[in-house]
């Protein structure tokens, strides 16, 4: 069996409060884009996981394929897979490709062994992934609360946009990034602007709080945004904790030879 896990922007992220856990409150809306991985799961003797494409980094079992495999056989009497994820979507980019590809392993493995896991216990697994995991057990768009493992319906709908994602060659740790805010509550409800005002609006109304710190420290991801709004772009902002920058378009447009050297993609939402 094979899917092909999609990556998200963040359209709007605000950092809401730092919490007695030590993770953040966040405020933010997961958008699916189809820029995909490639994922396949076979039955086997044993269990093992290759990966191909770019380079993954770290130790297999951290993998969170692995990991998600590792949860579910912990509940049900899972037989052995190989796994095999050819990785397309840039790491470290906060396009959540690794969450992706966690989440679309729980839900290949549910299809694989007819587990009949309902969205919300597929939720409940993922979010022991990571915090964005549970977003990618349905393909909507969706408000993410708490860690961003708080889901609810957002009337967000980009269809007939285009999209370009650039990626500069620049690792943003989300260590750093959470270093350089300063948590505080909207002033407006993020929901309210994304469903009230068109996204021709957002440049003004819809920011990400990464943005400042980050900007400052790496000034070519700042640029990159900047040269999306000179080529036309509706909104352009930083996806997540960076180092990845998306704009909305409202035609096709490939600007791959403006970012030569740079992971770029470019598709209709």
């Amino acid at each position: 069996m094979v899917v092909f896990p999609p990556c998200k922007i963040n359209l709007g992220l605000q950092i809401t409060g730092k919490r007695a856990d030590g993770y953040h409150d966040v405020l933010t809306c997961f958008y699916p884009v189809p820029w995909c991985d490639i994922l396949e799961a076979i039955p086997s003797q044993k269990f093992s996981f290759i990966g191909s494409g770019i380079s993954i980094p770290g130790d297999i079992a951290d993998n969170l394929c692995t990991k998600a495999y590792s949860l579910l056989k912990k509940d049900f009497d899972l037989k052995p897979v190989a796994l095999h994820l050819h990785k397309i979507i840039p790491t470290g980019a906060g396009l959540g490709g690794g969450s992706s590809d966690g989440a679309w392993t729980l839900r290949i493995l549910n299809q694989l062994f007819n587990l009949d896991l309902t969205p919300e216990t597929l939720r409940q697994y993922a979010s022991q992934l990571g915090s964005d995991c549970a977003f990618f057990i349905e393909d909507r768009p969706m408000l993410g609360s708490g860690r961003g493992e708080i889901l609810t319906d957002i009337a967000v709908n980009l269809k007939g946009k285009f999209i370009v994602i650039v990626k500069p060659d620049v690792h943003v740790s989300t260590a750093e990034a959470y270093a350089g805010v300063k948590p505080g509550a909207p002033e407006v409800a993020l929901k309210e602007i994304l469903e009230k005002h068109p996204p021709e609006q957002w440049k003004d109304l819809v920011h990400n709080d990464f943005e400042a710190s980050v900007f400052k420290k790496y000034p070519v991801i700042g640029k990159v945004k900047n040269l999306l709004y000179e080529h036309g772009a509706q909104y352009a902002s930083m996806s997540g904790s960076g180092s990845a920058v998306f704009g909305i378009f409202t035609s096709s447009i490939d600007l791959k030879n403006i970012f030569e050297g740079y992971a770029c993609y470019s598709g209709r939402l």
